[in-house]
């Protein structure tokens, strides 16, 4: 029996989806109020157990009988009303999670971390891999700093004698995200040819479907207490933005967005999702983020887990196909 937290979001969904697929045995925890659209006829496939990470009563009721546990759920958000749930979710929850999976004595558990939780330096410099260590920097958000301290709650769990790996995904892309969540909303904005600027900066980015199969390498290969970067490319925004728009048949960013302008539109939508208690599209923190260009490294990822990475231009080619 496998344990899906976080089984209704993105990168979940597309996991239970193929777990299903391959014929296994899947339980998933979700709230009772949990959109079910993204698992499609998978939600039919598998065991609902009704709860939530922050509810530590539900998470030990849904380990019963689990040998495998894929811990996905997390609050993806940046702005100042978010700090709250980081905590509580990213943090406690996962806490909530290791603790249930050590009395039951589930046979291994696999986190679904970030590149951020592997901190980003005042100043850009070359590639980034698992042996980063965390040091205070503007550059790290909130968000960060919740999902570096949720990987501290593994590592504690395994110095405790969990069976534990851990997976640390670039921006993932691909068909079958939310157009009002994540990078599904920018891809919706590029589609409307609403993003006329880019910003100065660049990330590495990841196909869903290459996440999914580093999820189930990782259950596989990955080594316990070991961290692995899931990432393809290394792209400038404008590169990310550009692609996106070739594929959708939209009109791609005509420059780039001055830093300066671009702090000052973080500081102004920080403030307005302060005011309005809200996730704003831009905070000053992702404003911070996006100026600069941070890279990483996945040798670790390919050699232990033996993934491949698609190139950003087929995942951009797979959302335009599934949005005609």
């Amino acid at each position: 029996m496998i344990l899906v937290t976080g089984a209704t979001g993105f990168v979940g969904s597309a996991l239970v989806r193929a777990l299903v697929a391959g014929g296994a045995a899947v339980r998933v925890l979700r709230r009772p109020t949990s959109r079910l659209d993204l698992l499609g006829g998978a939600a039919r496939e598998v065991q609902h157990a009704l709860g939530d990470v922050t509810d530590p009563a539900s998470v030990r009721d849904a380990m019963d009988g689990v040998d495998l546990v894929y811990h996905v759920a997390a609050v993806v958000a940046f702005g100042p009303a978010a700090r709250r749930a980081l905590r509580a979710v990213n943090v406690r929850g996962t806490a909530h999670v290791v603790d249930a999976a050590l009395d039951a004595g589930v046979g291994r558990l696999v986190h679904t971390s970030s590149i951020a939780a592997l901190g980003r330096p005042e100043h850009a410099g070359g590639a980034i891999d698992e042996t980063a260590v965390w040091t205070p920097s503007r550059q790290n958000t909130a968000y960060a700093a919740s999902k570096r301290d949720a990987e501290l709650e593994v590592l504690r769990a395994v110095a405790e004698g969990l069976d534990a790996t851990t997976i640390n995904p670039a921006l993932v892309f691909g068909p079958g995200a939310r157009p009002d969540e994540g990078t599904g909303r920018l891809v919706a904005r590029v589609a409307a040819g609403r993003l006329p600027l880019a910003p100065p900066g660049g990330t590495a980015v990841v196909d869903v479907a290459d996440v999914v199969a580093g999820l189930r390498a990782a259950a596989e290969r990955g080594g316990t207490g070991e961290r692995y970067v899931l990432a393809s490319e290394n792209l400038s925004w404008t590169a990310i933005l550009g692609t996106l728009a070739a594929a959708l048949g939209a009109a791609p960013p005509r420059a780039t967005v001055p830093p300066a302008l671009l702090r000052l539109a973080g500081a102004l939508g920080s403030l307005g999702g302060a005011v309005t208690r809200s996730e704003p599209p831009l905070t000053q923190a992702t404003a911070r983020t996006a100026a600069e260009t941070h890279r990483y490294a996945n040798g670790k990822a390919v050699r232990e887990l033996g993934v491949t990475f698609r190139p950003f231009a087929e995942t951009a080619a797979r959302i335009a196909e599934a949005s005609r």
